[in-house]
């Protein structure tokens, strides 16, 4: 049986990833710092161990042949954390001889983000979190190139759905849903970039399936949803089966607390990619995995308010 290890597993993209693989057939190694299980992870492996710690990263993931990394540190530890975090995972797939799975983002790129993000974008970063970005990315390149680790990039939009909280969608987004409002990140006709978690991680799957396939260092796009705010507020209305008042996030009061909050500073450095349309494109990701996973708009939508406890006739339908 094919066995992964799943770094991060109590997040919401970690426990998305490891339920598809265990739903593909795979033996899944459910990774967290304390050991605990997912409750919907029925069927993995428990097993406890700080990324932090080189060793024990490398223990718990022996006999693996592939490492996610879902390894995802709060905005203010990212400085400390990213980086060793990084290096550990490169060593613990090293010493396992593990494939190695990673989920990129769209910080590389920078301000202005080019509209169309495709997969020889040139990287340009302008904040702290891009530079670091590109430098885990990097090391990644090099670890690869030496014939060391082969590791796959699957880079991809703000997520949404899968269940769990933290994200965009969830913490602004429909944070004011039950009182009948959406709240937009910017421009409710900018085009933004977002990814549902069930689709992405069946894409991690497909490119699992055919790693033989693929070089030592691979970069791939998910093309997920590129819609607007408009878009993702009609859809939530249609899943509700109600009409939903518009308002946008005061932005000026995120930089202005950011002057004394480390959390909101970090926050408000990204507010670039709410005001600069962008999408991602891919030439190769279909080559690959085939027809890529895209569950359609509404119904992911749909999904994703259920999964939050937010619900309408509509939604449970769907969901």
């Amino acid at each position: 049986m094919k066995t992964i290890a799943v770094l991060g597993a109590r997040g919401r993209l970690g426990r998305t990833v490891a339920r598809a693989f265990l739903d593909a057939g795979y033996s899944v190694r459910a990774v967290t710092r304390d050991g605990k299980l997912p409750a919907d992870l029925d069927g993995a492996q428990p097993v406890a161990a700080d990324a932090l710690d080189r060793g024990a990263l490398i223990r718990a993931t022996e006999g693996m042949d592939i490492v996610f990394n879902g390894l995802n540190p709060l905005y203010t530890d990212w400085a400390d954390t990213c980086m060793p975090f990084a290096e550990n995972v490169i060593a613990a797939c090293k010493a396992n001889g593990a494939l190695h799975l990673f989920p990129g983002n769209v910080y590389n790129f920078g301000s202005p983000i080019p509209a169309e993000l495709r997969e020889d974008t040139p990287f340009r970063p302008t904040t702290r979190k891009g530079r670091l970005r590109t430098d885990m990315e990097r090391l990644f390149e090099r670890a690869a190139r030496a014939g060391e680790v082969q590791t796959i990039v699957l880079r991809a939009g703000d997520f949404f759905g899968g269940g769990g909280t933290g994200s965009w969608f969830d913490q602004v987004m429909t944070s004011k849903i039950d009182k009948g409002v959406y709240t937009a990140g910017g421009p409710v006709n900018l085009v933004h970039e977002w990814a549902y978690l069930p689709d992405l991680a069946k894409a991690f799957v497909g490119l699992a399936e055919n790693r033989s396939e693929l070089g030592s260092f691979e970069n791939l796009h998910f093309p997920g949803h590129a819609i607007t705010d408009e878009q993702m507020k009609a859809a939530a209305e249609k899943a509700l089966g109600r009409p939903l008042k518009t308002s946008t996030l005061p932005w000026w009061i995120i930089r202005l607390a950011g002057t004394v909050n480390a959390m909101m500073w970090e926050i408000a450095e990204m507010a670039y990619l709410r005001f600069e349309p962008h999408r991602l494109v891919s030439d190769r990701l279909a080559g690959i995995v085939g027809e890529i996973p895209h569950t359609p708009l509404d119904r992911a939508v749909a999904n994703a308010l259920t999964d939050l406890g937010i619900t309408g006739a509509a939604a449970r339908k769907a969901a």
